[in-house]
């Protein structure tokens, strides 16, 4: 069975380096893992990545996205990208396992900054000549330390990477409005529930199995879901099984009604009935069209 390639840190050729820890020039990183990132893949660490020159489209979960010199982009464990160049990039790339943050800061959480809050987030921010070149030298400071072999260098490189990530959730802009006007309290229960919805979407479709599992009913978790992003509870979860099912689609040579039962849907016709209402368009269209235009 064709699936989306899951990469590790450890496949990025550092063996004599932390297996929670990589830090690269991106144009290096580009050159010693083209195999490995020359197709869409997804991660299961967190990644941070800043150009200084270079122009192209970065593909995140079906977004495209600009490069260009400021560009920033965030990414969470198992999202689905690739980039696409026009011009040669270059700027520097980080990542880390999520025990490696929670080693050194053990009372927060990367939930904390706006462009990890959720899946809804925005995964990218464009920044000014003066706050780049204010932020790449922290960038190659992370890179420096790294390739180095000093005392407290895991320390160091922690404290760098949040003082970054600080740095960068005061410049972030947040489209998602939300965020910012809804209470820590409703934020809490919709990361919870993205959670678990990753965690049960292929078998479990109802807004009050979901409740259960937060101890919350129905009614109030769709208050929640609604005042957080105008959507229902059994929105999101479709949401999530139909963007599953796009990545099998075209990231995969699976066989349509294979993919169909992947995502709990027995029942291809009733499938295709329902993906075909949230894209318009039917799974086969989508397949071809998407690779007709990355071809």
């Amino acid at each position: 069975m064709s699936t989306i390639n899951v990469l590790n840190i450890h496949q990025f050729g550092q063996e004599k380096h932390s297996s929670d820890l990589y830090s690269n020039c991106f144009s290096e990183h580009l050159k010693r893992n083209e195999n490995l990132i020359k197709t869409p893949h997804k991660h299961d660490f967190y990644l941070c990545v800043v150009f200084t020159k270079g122009t192209g489209i970065h593909e995140i979960d079906f977004n495209s996205y600009k490069i260009e010199a400021g560009s920033v982009f965030f990414l969470k464990p198992g999202q689905t990208h690739f980039w696409k160049f026009t011009s040669s990039p270059e700027g520097y790339i980080f990542f880390h396992s999520q025990e490696f943050y929670n080693l050194s800061f053990s009372t927060k959480d990367l939930t904390q900054f706006p462009f990890f809050y959720s899946y809804k987030s925005t995964p990218s921010l464009h920044l000014k000549t003066s706050e780049l070149n204010k932020i790449v030298p922290k960038f190659k400071n992370i890179n420096n330390e790294f390739h180095e072999s000093l005392p407290y260098k895991n320390q160091k490189i922690a404290s760098l990477i949040n003082t970054i990530y600080i740095d960068l959730a005061r410049y972030y802009s947040i489209e998602a409005s939300y965020l910012g006007l809804t209470s820590p309290h409703y934020l809490s229960i919709f990361r919870a529930l993205e959670n678990n919805i990753e965690l049960y979407f292929h078998t479990e479709y109802t807004a009050s199995f979901y409740a259960e599992k937060l101890n919350i009913s129905a009614k109030h978790l769709n208050r929640i879901t609604k005042e957080t992003v105008n959507k229902t509870t059994t929105e999101l979860i479709i949401d999530r099984v139909i963007l599953e099912a796009k990545r099998l689609i075209v990231h995969s040579n699976n066989q349509l009604s294979k993919i169909a039962e992947l995502v709990g849907y027995e029942d291809y016709a009733y499938f295709s009935k329902v993906f075909k209402s949230k894209t318009k368009k039917t799974p086969s269209e989508f397949r071809n069209d998407y690779r007709n235009l990355n071809s």
